[in-house]
């Protein structure tokens, strides 16, 4: 990276500058990375990263430069703030304590859902699918404003060929998966399904968004990311603490699924859907196939989609204070 030694009898000035100039990209370099660094840290540290719609608060700097002069002996002082302090919802990153839990909080009554007809093409489960999440936000909604809880709409994206999230990868043959403030849904899945436990009917569709609603409040909420933070202290979900966690997880998500189907079975949408809806998440879960066990049998599942339906109330659905038994 340097030049090499110049002869001993001519100017080291050529050399001196040479370091210097060295001296200085490293540092502008090391300032840059410096910078990066702090910022990439600050995102990934930050309980409210990922909630665009809302504010939070960032530290706020002072920074005092004192100058004294030799011939009068003052002494000045400049003061100076970085950062801005703003109000706003907050995600609190806890599991059983977390205000989502909290009284009276649960999926509000609506006056009706116009849903289309559906056909289970890609187009049409993406027309149905976004006719319902109004009538899913405006039930949820207010319990996050009584619990001081940031909330903003869930985002749905069809997959219908080999995709990559912040998540990770999926394809179009897996079911869907929920993603920071997204449900990636995969229509030729469910529209292969096929069998006594899972028809090609309206329900199905509904007890499925429904569930993956269900995970859209764990995340507002900071559920999400203390369950994460949790598995990783346990070792990684794969282990027998962080397989019990994700259990958790994804049946209090099935459990908020059925406080979803509560409100709109009260004549918003046909009783046939619901009945659909309800089996149909009863029917999924860990089966003696399956390598892990990390979703919980189906008997559990429907023991909570049940629980969450006949509730309707968050503090039912709180599955990190329930027994081991209880999320097996």
């Amino acid at each position: 990276m340097y030049p090499p030694p110049l002869p001993r009898k001519k100017s080291n000035g050529p050399l001196i500058a040479a370091v210097l100039i060295g001296v200085v990209v490293l540092g502008v370099a090391a300032i840059g990375f410096i910078a990066t660094t702090t910022k990439r840290k600050s995102v990934d540290d930050s309980a409210y990263s990922g909630y665009s719609s809302y504010t939070y608060t960032q530290t706020t700097t002072t920074t005092t430069e004192t100058t004294t002069t030799t011939s009068s002996s003052t002494t000045s002082t400049r003061t100076s703030s970085t950062g801005s302090t703003k109000a706003g919802p907050k995600a609190v990153i806890t599991l059983g304590d977390n205000p989502i839990h909290g009284a009276g909080l649960g999926a509000f009554d609506i006056d009706g859902c116009p849903l289309p007809a559906i056909s289970y093409s890609p187009g049409g489960q993406d027309q149905f699918l976004r006719a319902a999440l109004p009538c899913i936000e405006a039930m949820w909604k207010p319990s996050f404003e009584k619990a001081n809880l940031p909330y903003q709409p869930v985002e749905l994206v069809m997959v219908t060929s080999q995709i990559t999230n912040t998540c990770g990868s999926m394809g179009p043959d897996r079911t869907a998966m929920y993603c920071e403030g997204t449900i990636y849904w995969t229509p030729n899945h469910y529209a292969s399904e096929q069998g006594a436990a899972n028809p090609n009917h309206p329900g199905k569709y509904i007890g499925q968004l429904a569930h993956e609603y269900g995970h859209h409040v764990q995340w507002l909420s900071g559920i999400l990311r203390a369950s994460s933070k949790a598995q990783y202290e346990k070792g990684g979900w794969d282990t027998e603490a962080g397989l019990d966690i994700n259990r958790r997880k994804e049946l209090q998500a099935t459990c908020f699924g059925g406080m979803t189907l509560a409100p709109l079975s009260r004549g918003a949408v046909p009783s046939d859907v619901i009945s659909v809806a309800l089996t149909d998440a009863g029917s999924r879960g860990d089966y003696p196939i399956y390598p892990n066990r990390d979703h919980g049998a189906p008997e559990r599942n429907a023991a909570w989609v049940d629980h969450g339906f006949r509730n309707n109330e968050t503090s039912a659905c709180n599955t990190w204070l329930a027994s081991a038994a209880d999320v097996s």
